[in-house]
């Protein structure tokens, strides 16, 4: 069985990758339900239950694109599923309080192993040519992810509905497990050792110019992009509110797949991010103006979240693009992963108490901004490859 076509594989990669959102997902789509089981420990504690699977993210994430580089990828995704699988087995027993937010943090690294092999796996496996289409539908899969739970989540609804999602989800994990451990090929006998501590190992990371760039450039756009996916819809009229929350991440995923995997094929990853953020700016200048009324703020929206998604997908071709070797794209999914988990947890917050404190204008002026710095930041690692390249 592994002599299946690399795009297959690339498939069920992203299938991984499908199993590892949802771990975020399913308990978005059963929030209220869970309230009533665990709503009893207060609001905070309720919260938990949703982020601490990021906060390991944030914590190990280069952490994890080390081990990963250690110990090997095909051994690390399936052990990673064979985990999401039983974590989630546990968690439709729905247990107390504190054996779920335990279960909850072998989900995040579950969660954080998935995300760190898979885009390393598919930038190894995909055929040149197909690449930056393989790293953009990568890239998508947790647009995707929550489109199809929020679609599915009335069939979970009422008494039993939060158990049996957690079973399917379960089994989701489980069957790609066994499928993974069939066809990816084998891991090098001897994996790379890594050299010196993990001190050591992540100031290397983040001093380097090809390892670190893709994630410092990817946490402006997750600071951004589910900040403005949660904020924006609400402040829309009450008609529109629906449409806005279903167009914006359906525009994103759509325009990544198609228009962005185009200009992949015409200029380099990294450019093709500051391109991305370039025209993300006129988007929130339509929101300054239009805030409030419907129609404009459709089209601000939408027309930020096509650009954001180039740059999603962008970052992540961004990987391969700038590290040959499989150890250091490692180290560079760990990185976006760590980066792409702060910008994700500081971003809503951040952004609400701008959006309270002193209005739209002020939160539209910083979200152009931060556009500003992710093409600064790109400008200042690609002058700092040419000096060390000479």
């Amino acid at each position: 069985m592994r002599n299946l076509p690399p795009m297959i594989l690339v498939l069920l990669l992203w299938c991984a990758g499908l199993g590892a959102a949802a771990q975020f997902g399913k308990i978005s789509v059963l929030y209220e339900d869970l309230r009533a089981i665990y709503g009893g420990s207060g609001e905070v504690a309720l919260g938990l239950v949703v982020s601490v699977v990021g906060m390991v993210g944030l914590v190990f994430g280069t952490t994890a694109g080390l081990l990963v580089a250690r110990i090997g990828p095909r051994r690390a995704i399936v052990s990673a599923l064979a985990m999401g699988a039983v974590v989630s087995a546990v968690e439709a027993l729905l247990p107390a309080y504190p054996f779920m937010i335990a279960a909850r943090v072998l989900e995040g690294a579950s969660h954080l192993t998935i995300v760190v092999v898979g885009p390393v796996m598919i930038a190894q496996l995909a055929p040149e040519p197909r690449r930056p289409l393989a790293m953009t539908l990568w890239s998508s899969f947790f647009g995707v992810t929550y489109a199809v739970l929020a679609l599915l989540a009335p069939a979970f609804a009422g008494p039993g509905g939060a158990a049996h999602l957690f079973l399917a989800h379960a089994g989701w994990m489980a069957a790609l497990a066994l499928i993974l451990a069939r066809v990816l090929p084998a891991d090098p006998a001897a994996p790379p050792r890594a050299a010196g501590n993990l001190l050591r190992q992540h100031l290397q990371i983040y001093a380097s110019p090809r390892i670190a760039a893709p994630a410092m450039g990817f946490c402006f756009y997750t600071f951004l992009y589910v900040a403005c996916l949660t904020l924006l819809p609400p402040a829309a009229p009450d008609s529109q509110r629906a449409l806005m929350a279903t167009a914006m991440p359906l525009t994103s995923i759509v325009v990544s797949l198609t228009l962005g995997v185009r200009l992949l094929g015409r200029m380099s990853a990294v450019r093709l991010v500051q391109w991305g953020y370039a025209a993300a700016i006129p988007g929130f200048a339509i929101l300054a103006l239009a805030w409030g009324q419907g129609a404009g703020m459709l089209l601000g929206g939408c027309w930020l979240a096509a650009a954001l998604g180039i740059v999603q997908g962008a970052s992540f071709a961004s990987i391969p693009e700038l590290n040959r070797r499989p150890e250091d794209r490692a180290r560079a999914a760990g990185a976006v992963a760590q980066l792409g988990n702060l910008g994700t947890t500081t971003g809503t917050p951040v952004l609400a108490a701008v959006l309270a404190g002193a209005g739209p204008l002020a939160l539209t002026g910083l979200a152009m901004l931060l556009c500003g710095a992710g093409i600064a930041l790109h400008l200042w690692q690609a002058r700092r490859r040419q000096i060390l390249s000479t």
